[in-house]
């Protein structure tokens, strides 16, 4: 009697286990501000999926915070990553695994979305990027990326993050107040034509979700709630009234009333916690991390993979914190700041 049930036991977990390896799982960065991941480039995804009506789990991966891989989708042995083909809802519709824009749209509408889908990813998220990692103060950056890494650790990966953003963005010492003036000139011509574009319908194109809403949507909620007061992209959103209600509206629908028993006016399933084995973090249906479960599986082959990535990345940043810490111990935040852009544009 007692091998039968243990055997039986054993059976039924491992059909358990085989049933969470076949639901989408999405790993992102970690939540707060009252969303439910509050990175900018998991935001669209995580809202890609539930407008899509697409039943999955969401996991936090905290051992990679400035990874660019991040975030990715895994569907049994089926890994989407974002730093592949144009991201992970590239990935999903190219692959046939979610495609939320599978009901053609009219032709005459095709060449408006792509070049509406264009000024968001462009436009939209230079501003982001911008307003993140320059223009505004460390600490929205830090609670979203670094606050669980040690604060030397966060400090040099943040100004590693930084320069990158300013080298990506052409901002250099001399044009740097010319090209802050480029980067909001044209976040404002993108709210404008979207603000147009939408007049007072629920969705932008053709009167349901497509991959536009996803895209702005995890934008606007993310500027919205994550952006403190002082921000001009910010204040340049609510310059713009049917967006922000077009926002608030959809937020409530998807992040609130779907996570809920409440009724909804998109019929979407409810948001359910991840019990898969991979060495992550969960998230329940209050968005709250708790240490993940581990129960014993093989690795696939890319699980292996980013266990030797780790192994060499957490080298390299322990690394450039001592070579930094060395070199830079007595400079102050300030000097950190100036020795970035001497270091960065010192040939120009």
């Amino acid at each position: 009697m007692g091998d039968a049930a243990k055997s039986a036991a054993e059976a039924a977990e491992e059909a358990a286990e085989e049933g969470r390896r076949r639901r989408l799982v999405l790993v992102a960065r970690k939540g707060g501000f009252g969303l439910p991941t509050a990175c900018p480039s998991c935001l669209p995804v995580y809202l890609y999926l539930r407008l899509a009506r697409v039943p999955f789990d969401l996991e936090f991966d905290l051992a990679y915070p400035d990874a660019d891989h991040i975030p990715y989708v895994e569907y049994g042995d089926y890994v989407a990553f974002n730093s592949e083909r144009g991201g992970v809802i590239e990935c999903l519709k190219e692959d046939k695994i979610v495609d939320l824009d599978s009901s053609k749209l009219a032709s005459h509408l095709i060449p408006e979305l792509l070049s509406t889908k264009a000024m968001v990813t462009s436009w939209l998220a230079d501003a982001v990027q911008y307003e993140l990692w320059v223009a505004i103060d460390r600490s929205v950056a830090h609670k979203i990326y670094f606050s669980d890494l040690p604060w030397p650790i966060g400090k040099v990966l943040h100004w590693k993050k930084s320069r990158e953003v300013k080298q990506l963005l052409s901002i250099t010492n001399v044009n740097a107040e010319e090209k802050a003036e480029e980067i909001y000139r044209n976040a404002n011509s993108a709210y404008d034509a979207l603000s147009m574009r939408l007049g007072d319908q629920v969705f932008f194109f053709d009167n349901r979700p497509t991959e536009v809403d996803a895209l702005f949507l995890g934008h606007a909620l993310f500027v919205l709630h994550v952006l403190p007061d002082t921000s001009v992209l910010r204040s340049n959103l609510l310059k713009h009234e049917n967006l922000v209600k077009y926002a608030e509206h959809l937020k409530v629908d998807l992040l609130e009333n779907g996570s809920s028993s409440s009724s909804s006016s998109l019929p979407i399933p409810p948001f359910e916690t991840s019990t898969s084995s991979t060495p992550r973090r969960r998230a329940s249906p209050g968005w709250s991390s708790k240490p993940k479960p581990k129960t014993k599986r093989e690795r696939t082959e890319e699980e292996k993979t980013f266990r030797r990535r780790a192994k060499y990345f957490l080298a390299a940043q322990l690394a450039a914190v001592l070579v930094f810490l060395s070199l830079m111990g007595g400079a102050d935040s300030s000097e950190l700041d100036n020795g970035d852009d001497e270091m960065a544009y010192e040939e120009e």
